[in-house]
């Protein structure tokens, strides 16, 4: 039986470009998965196996591999870092314990380092950052941690600090230890030898290791009275009190190196398993047992099996689920049961996953992240526990698509098989959805974005030997409304026997909420308790089709104010289809608007032509918010309709001569 506090479940999340694959990578190598360093941009990464992921350079789908450092397992989650898959970096946070977040020495903090830095937030995961790319020209250690506290509002605190940068770039200095690191000795890095504090940064390391000191002592009484009394802490106190506030999420500690030059990983692997939580840290998840109360799981071999799965694949094996144990044992051949699909199904087969390759392995204990196969109803955010004791642990939200494109196959006799792919694909990637468009029955496949979509088609291509032709895209409008309405509606239904009777009268309003608020104020029991669940079932099934262009509806508030009964032709169905006739009717006098998607851009380029940059920005109703300085570049800030931005990057690359880059996430959504 392994040892749950020598366990590591940890991501490395960041924006694109920052160097995750090429850390990843060297993880592998210094802890002998590999024997050799796979390069992006050679094509041979080992965490970018997929066909589009080599050719393209960027990290599509998140992979998950096992390794050991010191005694201590730690399970990686490489993510991408390109907006468009933030959806592989929404599931793999949801079951990490721990993440390390890179940040471009140059680029700093960039709008996917936002992105899934709220992300991580949300699911309260504690990190470690990792200036990466020390050794480039512009790097700023320094101007990256002034960028982490004041954009990501958290509290960047360095335990390491770089001698140089750039081409002067030659080690770290530990703040903890106090000593001198360099990785001169070999070309791999494999080797690196400590050695005495500079001269010349003696001053600059006393004034961060203070500060280090000063902050990391406030979580520990004990150690606070010791600062005080003038007693100087062990490294031990040290590290024991730094894990601590980062487990607590009240500081980020940050390192930094240059992964392509082998320069500082082994430490980073060093303080992951020093200083981020193991899954005893991590303590009980709670979920929700049969009987609708909440109840705990706690990281325990003993305990009931419960875990998530947090992402599938389908192969020639059958479907692969990658599985997050919780609490409990899982076996080869266990029977398990599925809250969500009401069945109980077995469990054929295990895996401890290496990217794409895999080692059969006969049990997975809490803590474990592996691979199962022979669950065959089963869907990203399931919970899978044992039969006996049931529980459903929450699931995995995902944000909404907001573009899409109409595809068809080449060949009538490839419409069968388009329909399979396609829902096999949906069941890979929770965030692309098909609908049928209502006016031209072509079907829309629907996405984050160009690329997303465009890997996505290219995978029916590849993986499943579907070729479509792609129509012009679709935005993703969503539809709300702005006046507040008070509507009655009657279902009056006599068909000769039993009719169907329902009143009901509501105030219908717009909201800033996303979705849909339903109240009831029914006093008295004018309408049954048992009707009104139905009312709220019946709006809500409206809300995915607008009365203006059939788009989503978003921001509305419904308050059940009155009603009407009959003894004998009311029923649930009734109040169901009351309230479905009420939003239709209501709806065309709350006065319906569209509403488009706004995109926060970043777009990098020379200066020279920051002109024509933000002078087209303006020609497609965009609102330039900010120009700011990197490492000789403008970045232009502005939000523009996603609408005016199909295309946009071969343009942007005509306007700057080649040499413009951008980046896009969704901000908001108003009015058109």
């Amino acid at each position: 039986m392994k040892k749950l506090n020598k366990t590591r479940n940890i991501g490395i999340m960041a924006h694109v470009d920052a160097g995750k694959t090429t850390t990843t990578e060297r993880v592998l190598f210094y802890t002998g998965v590999t024997h050799n360093m796979g390069e992006v941009h050679d094509g041979n990464a080992t965490m970018d196996h997929q066909k589009e992921e080599q050719e393209r350079g960027i990290t599509i789908t998140s992979a998950a591999i096992t390794c050991f450092w010191n005694e201590n397992r730690i399970n990686i989650i490489d993510t991408p870092g390109h907006v468009d898959f933030t959806a592989e970096v929404e599931r793999s946070l949801r079951v990490l314990d721990g993440a390390v977040a890179l940040f471009c020495a140059v680029g700093g903090v960039e709008p996917q380092s936002e992105t899934v830095w709220k992300q991580a937030n949300r699911y309260n995961v504690p990190r470690i950052g990792f200036v990466n790319k020390m050794d480039r020209d512009g790097a700023d250690f320094y101007n990256v941690i002034s960028q982490i506290t004041e954009r990501l509002g958290s509290k960047a605190i360095p335990i390491q600090l770089p001698i140089g940068s750039s081409e002067t770039f030659t080690g770290v200095i530990d703040l903890v230890t106090q000593r001198a690191i360099y990785w001169d000795i070999d070309e791999n890095g494999e080797e690196f030898r400590y050695a005495e504090i500079p001269e010349n940064m003696i001053e600059i390391v006393t004034e961060y290791r203070n500060n280090l000191i000063e902050i990391i002592v406030e979580s520990d009484d004990t150690l606070l009275q010791k600062y005080f009394d003038g007693i100087e802490l062990s490294e031990q106190e040290i590290i024991s009190a730094l894990r601590k506030s980062t487990i607590n999420m009240d500081i980020v500690p940050i390192m930094c190196g240059s992964a392509y030059k082998n320069v500082g990983v082994q430490s980073l692997l060093d303080k992951v398993c020093e200083i981020l939580p193991s899954p005893l840290d991590v303590g009980s998840i709670v979920g929700t047992n049969e009987d609708g109360e909440d109840e705990e799981r706690y990281p325990d071999n003993t305990d009931a099996l419960s875990g998530l799965v947090f992402k599938t694949a389908n192969d020639k094996f059958g479907k692969l689920s990658y599985y997050r144990v919780y609490s409990g044992t899982l076996k080869v051949g266990d029977m398990v049961f599925n809250p969500r699909s009401n069945k109980k199904e077995r469990v054929s087969r295990i895996f401890e996953m290496h990217s794409n390759q895999r080692t059969p392995i006969e049990s997975i204990e809490a803590g474990d992240i592996a691979g199962i196969v022979g669950v065959k109803d089963i869907r990203t955010g399931d919970t899978i526990c044992s039969i006996d004791k049931p529980i459903s642990l929450e699931g995995i939200e995902f944000s909404e698509p907001v573009i899409g494109f109409a595809i068809e196959p080449k060949t009538a006799v490839d419409m069968d098989k388009l329909s399979i792919a396609l829902s096999k694909i949906c069941e890979e990637d929770p965030t692309i959805t098909i609908r049928t468009d209502d006016f031209s029955g072509q079907t829309i496949i629907s996405g984050m974005g160009e690329l997303h979509l465009e890997v996505s088609i290219n995978k029916l291509r590849d993986d499943y030997g579907v070729e479509v032709t792609k129509g012009n895209p679709h935005i993703m409008y969503k539809e709300t409304i702005t006046k507040k309405v008070t509507h009655i509606e009657r279902m009056h239904k006599q068909t000769g026997g039993r009719g169907k009777y329902a009143d009901i009268e509501v105030i219908i309003e717009p909201i800033e909420d996303e979705g849909l608020v339903f109240i009831s104020q029914i006093k008295g029991g004018v309408i049954p308790q048992e009707y009104i669940p139905s009312i709220e079932k019946g709006f809500q099934s409206q809300m995915k089709n607008g009365i203006l262009k059939g788009y989503p509806v978003q921001g509305i508030k419904i308050t059940l104010i009155d009603g009407k009964t009959h003894p004998v032709d009311s029923d649930a169905l009734s109040f169901e289809m009351a309230a479905i006739d009420a939003f239709r009717n209501a709806i065309p006098d709350a006065g319906p608007v569209l509403l488009e998607p706004i995109m926060g851009l970043d777009v990098i380029t020379p200066s020279e032509s920051l002109g024509r940059v933000i002078g087209d920005v303006n020609r497609r109703r965009g609102n330039p918010e900010a120009i700011e300085e990197q490492g000789g570049d403008s970045v232009v800030k502005a939000k523009v309709p996603l609408a005016e931005l199909v295309g946009y990057m071969t343009e942007l690359r005509t306007l700057t001569t080649g040499r413009g880059d951008c980046s896009m996430t969704l901000s908001h959504y108003q009015m058109v």
